[in-house]
């Protein structure tokens, strides 16, 4: 008999197949299962941002600063563009390529390799955040911005920034924390002989570093749409 005949027809078996995870979840971890539904639910918080950005960009009436002029930076008595925005995204597409990497020598069984691609990604991570407190530093000391004010232009511009921004930077600094985490438990071999715990999953397999890739990718692709909206915009 074939798989299709024995499914119960109607709606009442569309309910029992999607409920007894035959066709949706088939084989799938639930970790796995679960960080999709956490990336959906966080793609709506992100784009809800984004949209009032754009609402309060449009419909403010005082003028709005300059992007390439606030986050200038000064190299040998020259003010240069975005520059260490430019660097922060090379930095975290960058990273993406290391857990790219991370995940497909960890289904190969590589640990060391897998370990060391993990620790590079948490390396860039935290370079990335520190980066971000510098411009926070730069903005808040020197320039003199704050969440309920912004000198240079629209009041509004400082509560988007920081919103914005800090809301991303915490994604990216949880992020560095669980790949720490993840590359300890690959260096011990936990995932290989499935030692009770955070974060281990089945006997063998490695796909708490592939769930831990879909988080980071997907910060990864939030902060290109930060930077085109707000750095480029």
């Amino acid at each position: 008999m074939s798989v299709s005949s024995s499914l119960t027809p109607g709606h009442k078996g569309l309910v029992e197949d999607w409920s007894s995870d035959q066709r949706a979840f088939k084989d799938v971890p639930w970790g796995k299962v679960m960080m999709w539904i956490f990336l959906l639910s966080d793609t709506f918080i992100f784009a809800c941002f984004l949209v009032s950005y754009m609402s309060v960009r449009m419909s403010t009436t005082v003028p709005w600063p300059n992007p390439s002029e606030v986050f200038a930076l000064t190299v040998g008595g020259v003010q240069v563009p975005l520059l260490l925005i430019a660097i922060m995204t090379f930095i975290l597409i960058t990273s993406s390529g290391t857990m790219a990497m991370a995940v497909k020598f960890g289904y190969e069984k590589n640990r060391r390799t897998t370990f060391w691609l993990l620790v590079a990604t948490a390396v860039l991570g935290a370079s990335f955040v520190g980066m971000q407190a510098f411009e926070w530093t730069k903005l808040i000391v020197d320039e003199g911005m704050r969440p309920w004010g912004n000198p240079t232009g629209a009041p509004q511009f400082g509560a988007v920034f920081f919103m914005v921004t800090g809301f991303h930077g915490t994604h990216v600094s949880f992020g560095v924390i669980f790949l720490v985490i993840t590359a300890i438990k690959v260096y011990r071999g936990d995932l290989d002989e499935e030692r009770p715990g955070f974060m281990t999953g089945r006997k063998g397999r490695y796909e708490m570093v592939e769930v831990m890739g879909l988080y980071w990718h997907f910060v990864d692709l939030v902060w290109v749409f930060i930077f085109a909206f707000f750095y480029l915009w």
